[in-house]
């Protein structure tokens, strides 16, 4: 049975609207981030550590159109670890930036927006996203309905290594803006950093676009805090002392009072209290004895966390 999965993240040209700017979608973005990990394993996902490359990716405007289309495909086919999936890539009038057809495969047929034909800076981004739409076919990795499963692909394009060109696509100015895909510019550059955190990398030099910087580094301070909440011992003094507030008042009467935006809870266990809170590397729930100082390995990412608890 074909399904078809479309862009609907922008128009490629002048947008008609504002864009978006934030964190609206940080929940999903992070859930998707966690789903990646357990699909992948650690060992799959260590498999992209290195980026795609500018130059495998680059697309002059004296290319010829369907030649240049099929090899950007191509590398970014190779990069996302697809041998055998051969992308037939046709451009055509259509309200979304892109649009591909899933089916068992071999081949799978991507349209992209006419005006591509004259963006073809941003051919690259668009196709990096359908064409991650066809990995996470084959890996059968969805979420439930179209603006989440959007966003996870976008996430997943991010931290596989290829969503750097879409954060790239992102321009405004004072009368026009463009960018391709459903997270915002900041979110792409929390991802982005999440990615460049874990395999120590340095997308900064691959930007031309000079709004992909500002949007980068608002996202690595949001990812840099991830690692900074209690109980983890790089928490920062408020906190801490927010922590032992809320364990004390655990420990009295067997639960913190709830509040949405602690990033810690606490329950009774079988030794005693826990704590359970987000690995700020992949985002899964990790569940510690209240005892003090403790080193923690995550059991996913297998990421060692220094923790006061």
């Amino acid at each position: 049975m074909r399904s078809v999965v479309r862009n609907g993240g922008g128009s490629v040209g002048v947008a008609s609207s504002p864009v978006v700017h934030g964190y609206p979608h940080l929940a999903t973005v992070r859930a998707a981030i966690t789903a990646l990990h357990r699909r992948l394993s650690y060992d799959g996902l260590h498999g992209y550590a290195t980026s795609v490359l500018p130059a495998d990716v680059a697309f002059a405007d004296d290319d010829d159109l369907h030649l240049g289309a099929q090899r950007v495909a191509h590398a970014l086919v190779r990069h996302l670890h697809l041998p055998d999936a051969r992308m037939i890539v046709g451009f055509r009038e259509m309200r979304h930036a892109a649009s591909v057809e899933l089916a068992a495969g071999p081949e799978y047929f991507i349209e992209l927006n006419d005006r591509f034909r004259s963006h073809r800076r941003d051919v690259g981004a668009a196709l990096a996203h359908e064409i991650t739409h066809v990995l996470l076919h084959r890996l059968n990795l969805t979420f439930p309905g179209t603006r989440d499963n959007e966003i996870l692909t976008d996430t997943v394009t991010t931290y596989l290594g290829a969503g750097w060109l879409l954060l790239d696509a992102f321009r405004e100015d004072g009368v026009s803006s463009q960018k391709l895909g459903y997270l915002t510019p900041e979110e792409f550059g929390y991802v982005l950093a999440k990615r460049a955190e874990l395999f120590g990398e340095d997308p900064s030099p691959w930007f031309t676009s000079p709004q992909a910087w500002p949007a980068y580094t608002a996202g690595a301070v949001l990812a840099r805090r991830d690692g900074q909440q209690p109980p983890l011992t790089a928490a920062g003094w408020a906190g801490r002392r927010r922590y032992a507030k809320d364990r004390r008042h655990a420990q009295e009467h067997g639960s913190a009072p709830a509040d949405p935006g602690t990033p810690y809870s606490f329950e009774p266990g079988p030794d005693g209290l826990r704590v359970r809170f987000a690995c700020p590397t992949c985002h899964q729930r990790i569940r510690v004895a209240v005892r003090g100082r403790v080193r923690v390995r995550c059991g996913l990412c297998r990421t060692v966390l220094e923790c006061d608890t």
